[in-house]
């Protein structure tokens, strides 16, 4: 197969990594308490919104603090932003159940492009906002007490685009790859959340080189935007998470998976609906430390199934985006 006929493949089958949709609103959207400046980068400044536990919440379990949620937007590494009103109610759950939020910004390396552009076009896209993601940390690592933040007790977590930037992170950190070196060699991650993830791998199934964190991933079995198995095209693997509960699993590490049966990408926008299944896995697997896997198929007839599986549908059909 040649370049330019895994280019134009890779056009029609990554399609567009959504945002988040509206399919939830409400009227008195959280606010951020805290907004840091946190890169500036090729003339843009990246900004870190932090959301602090409610007045009243709990913010322990057995005497451990809550981890901190570090959020990626999603937008199809060409739109989106780090507080669009889907995202701030799902926030809002979070902080009344006592956790901080940082959602950040990242470089949008698709934005302006026509169509997905070709496959290097997309890797690239995918390594700037995992470097920016990094940079996030990094700052925080080095501003610890200044944003109210524990840097020992992070966990990334992100939405479609910002969930294969998260799931690629973690799996460039393990590996010391890229732009990973930016971060001391000791720094781990708490734990990853993926809402209809994947990773971009040059080299074939996806490997880890060390432990990586807890990981809980959430995808719907018939999504075609962002693939829930894989998609090869000799070295280059697209995999979904499919591929990385099986390679997780397989090698004995703390990763639990829900299957959304006949779901497509509206999975990456139903964090409100998965919320139970985040809050027990935050509290038993990242809090409690405990390997605790679960690997369920589920048909919840109450999340409604929208047909985003091309472009003309995802801005002009049935799912409205923020």
């Amino acid at each position: 197969m040649t370049i330019r006929r895994i280019a134009a493949a890779a056009a029609v089958i990554f399609a567009l990594f959504v945002t988040e949709s509206g399919i939830c609103r409400a009227q008195d959207l959280l606010k951020p308490d805290e907004t840091f400046m946190f890169a500036e980068k090729d003339s843009t400044k990246l900004y870190m919104d932090v959301y602090y536990p409610a007045d009243g919440s709990e913010m322990t379990v057995n005497g451990v603090n809550k981890p901190t949620i570090l959020y990626v937007f999603g937008g199809g590494f060409k739109a989106g932003r780090r507080d669009t009103p889907t995202a701030r109610q799902w926030f809002r759950l979070l902080t009344d159940e006592g956790f901080t939020v940082a959602a950040i910004d990242y470089r949008l390396g698709l934005k302006g492009k026509e169509g997905m552009g070709g496959i290097n076009d997309i890797y690239e896209a995918i390594q700037i906002a995992v470097e920016d993601l990094f940079s996030a940390t990094k700052y925080i690592l080095e501003n610890a007490e200044e944003v109210d933040i524990d840097p020992s007790s992070l966990v990334i977590a992100g939405s479609s685009a910002g969930a294969i930037t998260a799931l690629q992170a973690e799996w460039e950190l393990c590996n010391r790859t890229g732009t990973s070196v930016m971060l001391p060699p000791d720094f781990r991650y708490a734990g990853v959340m993926s809402f209809a993830g994947a990773i971009f791998s040059k080299k074939g199934t996806v490997h880890y080189t060390r432990e990586p964190a807890p990981t809980l991933l959430f995808h719907g079995t018939a999504d075609r935007i962002v693939t829930y198995k894989q998609i090869h095209f000799f070295n280059l693997a697209f995999q979904g998470s499919h591929v990385i509960a099986r390679v997780l699993k397989g090698n004995g590490f703390n990763c639990c998976i829900y299957r959304y049966k006949d779901n497509s990408h509206e999975i990456a926008a139903a964090m409100y609906k998965t919320f139970p299944e985040q809050l027990a896995w935050l509290e038993h697997n990242i809090i409690g430390k405990e390997k605790r896997t679960i690997d369920a198929t589920v048909d919840d007839p109450s999340i409604e199934v929208f047909p985003v599986n091309d472009l003309r549908t995802l801005y002009g059909g049935g799912v409205m985006l923020e």
